[in-house]
């Protein structure tokens, strides 16, 4: 395989632009085999480009009484950058002719120069075909660690009633197989011939599609699975993590500024309330007094 389609397959796999000290640090050692292996020499322009007092700099101190020859140290940082440099140079020019080979051609793709780095990407006169397509997508489907593993049983497992997945998991799974159901990711597979009749279930195929499984034999292994969900339950601890972060680094409601208009109308709902706590407390000791009058006055009977 060549170093032109390694970089293309880098460039199309990843998801955020790549830079070419990205590329130098994982093709360096084909790049060197490429260019012979040796150390690069100075280029001319290098050298001319390099300030008379940083050549000067760079030799050794001897009018200042130093004996001491110029350390192999410094001779290795230069051949490292000069490396570096050449390095980076033969990678742009790989990069700047497959450019011009999908510039080129009748493909959809290019490969675009952004933030600094190089990304695959459509190319414009195609955005139409590319928009109506990407509309007729379903969403991405985003599955809890407690869906993740009620599949995982039934997958394994298939076909299973609901009292054995949760024997399984430990914990009643009735609500998580509704949502299952609901996503098509399983379906009823008939009734068990046992007392009660307990609903099986097994899983669709709408299951491969969203998995990439070509049938159920393609499942990985259950070691396979248990990382998965491990990592899946790390990625939620920190995504709760970082909303504690975001809800500890919020401003408070004493900090937040209070325009004017706002704090009128605090004022004056604040009056409102207090107005009305005194026509209560009002109308509570004229019932009150209304009480005490009924019991102290003579009854009809009494007066007759």
């Amino acid at each position: 395989m060549s170093l032109k389609a390694k970089l293309e397959a880098v460039v199309y796999a990843a998801e955020e632009p790549v830079t070419l000290a990205q590329l130098a640090g994982i093709f360096a050692e084909e790049v060197l085999q490429e260019l012979g292996g040796s150390a690069p020499e100075a280029a001319p322009d290098v050298i001319e480009a390099t300030p008379p007092d940083v050549i000067e700099d760079a030799q050794p101190a001897v009018e200042a009484g130093s004996t001491e020859e110029p350390s192999g140290e410094a001779e290795e940082k230069k051949s490292a950058r000069l490396r570096e440099r050449r390095i980076r140079q033969f990678l742009q020019q790989v990069l700047d002719e497959l450019i011009a080979d999908y510039a080129n051609s009748e493909r959809g793709m290019e490969i675009r120069e952004i933030a600094g780095g190089y990304r695959m990407a459509t190319k414009p006169e195609y955005h139409d075909a590319v928009r109506g397509f990407v509309k007729s997508l379903k969403p991405p489907m985003k599955l809890s660690l407690q869906a993740l593993e009620t599949l995982a049983v039934i997958a394994y497992k298939q076909p299973v009633t609901a009292p054995e997945v949760s024997e399984i998991r430990g914990v009643d799974s009735g609500g998580v197989l509704g949502g299952l159901v609901s996503r098509k990711l399983i379906t009823t597979a008939g009734r068990k011939p046992v007392i009660g009749r307990p609903i099986l279930y097994k899983t669709t195929k709408e299951f491969l599609l969203r998995f990439g499984l070509k049938d159920v034999n393609d499942l990985p292994s259950m070691e396979e699975f248990e990382k998965m969900a491990g990592e899946l339950a790390e990625s939620e601890a920190e995504g709760e993590a970082q909303d504690v972060v975001n809800l500890a680094s919020s401003p408070t409601a004493e900090s937040a500024e209070v325009h004017p208009e706002h704090q009128a109308s605090e004022e004056l709902a604040s009056e409102e309330q207090a107005s009305e706590e005194q026509a209560s407390e009002e109308q509570a000791s004229e019932e009150q007094a209304s009480e005490l009058q009924q019991l102290t006055s003579p009854g009809i009977e009494g007066q007759s």
